[in-house]
């Protein structure tokens, strides 16, 4: 048995990822295209410990609360059962940008969590399983074991084994920076995985949604190998604006956004009108994401700050491969 403390990224789809085909494996019913985030990230140190009498999970130094503790379970029950291990784990975590505010921290958390709860069980499992297992615990997870461009793949087995994650390109593929602009430190009032079925069960654009997405996926790949940056603004904010018109058009509407991130997708495009290459993505949250050639991320970054309502900017280049940092004897 070791003490494993690992890290992983964050990641933001370019082509989105809302809605499931299963809930329990958290089986997408779309295909996802996502960029992984170097400077957002997630530390998670396991140990499994015979002493102990229930799993234990500290985040961002404070003890979890019982919802979160009990998801944490029943992911490690998986790690349990691969590894034949029967002790409870101690978990610490530490995301260093806000957690449940649209800025994907289970899909960094979970990808983290998978890597180093199954190094700590004695299991070396290549990326593929990690990815499976990390799509359990969080859908976008699947996709944060790995740097660069990354294609989630939908799946057609009912037992999950195919749903998982693939590289489609290193992070030195394409120098691009990620701008993301904070409008709100709350955590957002519905999480993902609620809003998705709420969609799902009521939103009249679901269908259509699901319908849409392969050729948004086959039309990405595309545009990112050949580095054709404006159909790839293109089809993200289509991506990103169909995600959030099914959103809305639940019952209740789901609005993931305010005022500033409206006012800040107007900005985008007038940044656009002024001759700098800039498109945006936003996720389940109100934080926008600019996306940018590197040479233009300072007057891109410069532009968002002056806006009302921008509590501050996180500028991050494309992120690598989750890690292990630590590896201890116990």
């Amino acid at each position: 048995m070791k003490k494993v403390k690992a890290r992983a990224c964050s990641n933001i789809a370019l082509v989105k990822y809302w809605g499931k085909r299963d809930t329990k494996l958290n089986l997408p019913a779309v295909a996802s295209i996502s960029i992984t985030l170097d400077s957002l990230f997630t530390e998670t140190s396991v140990f499994f410990d015979q002493k102990q009498t229930s799993d234990r999970l500290f985040l961002n130094g404070e003890k979890s609360t019982e919802k979160d503790r009990i998801r944490l379970s029943k992911f490690i029950d998986l790690i349990r059962k691969r590894a034949g291990v029967n002790d409870f784990a101690m978990v610490e975590s530490i995301n260093n940008f806000p957690t449940s505010a649209g800025l994907a921290s289970s899909a960094s958390s979970f990808a983290c969590l998978a890597l180093a709860a199954s190094r700590a069980a004695g299991l070396n499992m290549d990326n593929d399983e990690l990815s499976l297992f990390a799509r359990i615990g969080s859908g976008s997870a699947a996709r944060s074991v790995y740097g660069g461009f990354v294609e989630m793949k939908l799946g057609k087995r009912e037992d999950g084994s195919d749903a998982v994650a693939h590289p489609l390109f290193s992070r030195d593929h394409w120098d691009l920076t990620v701008l993301i602009a904070i409008t709100s430190e709350e955590k957002k009032k519905t999480g993902s995985t609620d809003g998705m079925e709420l969609s799902r069960k009521t939103s009249p654009y679901y269908k259509p949604w699901v319908e849409s997405s392969a050729d948004d996926i086959q039309d990405m790949r595309q545009a990112i190998k050949e580095k054709d940056f404006q159909k790839v603004a293109e089809i993200a904010e289509f991506s990103c604006l169909k995600m959030h018109a099914l959103a809305l058009a639940s019952n209740p509407g789901l609005i993931y956004w305010n005022g500033t991130t409206v006012d800040l997708i107007h900005k985008v495009r007038e940044m656009r009108d002024m001759g700098i290459p800039v498109f945006f993505t936003i996720d389940a949250g109100p934080q926008l994401k600019a996306i940018c050639p590197s040479d233009y991320a300072a007057k891109v970054e410069s532009i968002l700050l002056e806006q009302p309502g921008v509590k501050r900017v996180m500028k991050t280049p494309l992120g690598g491969d989750a890690t292990i940092l630590e590896e201890q004897d116990i």
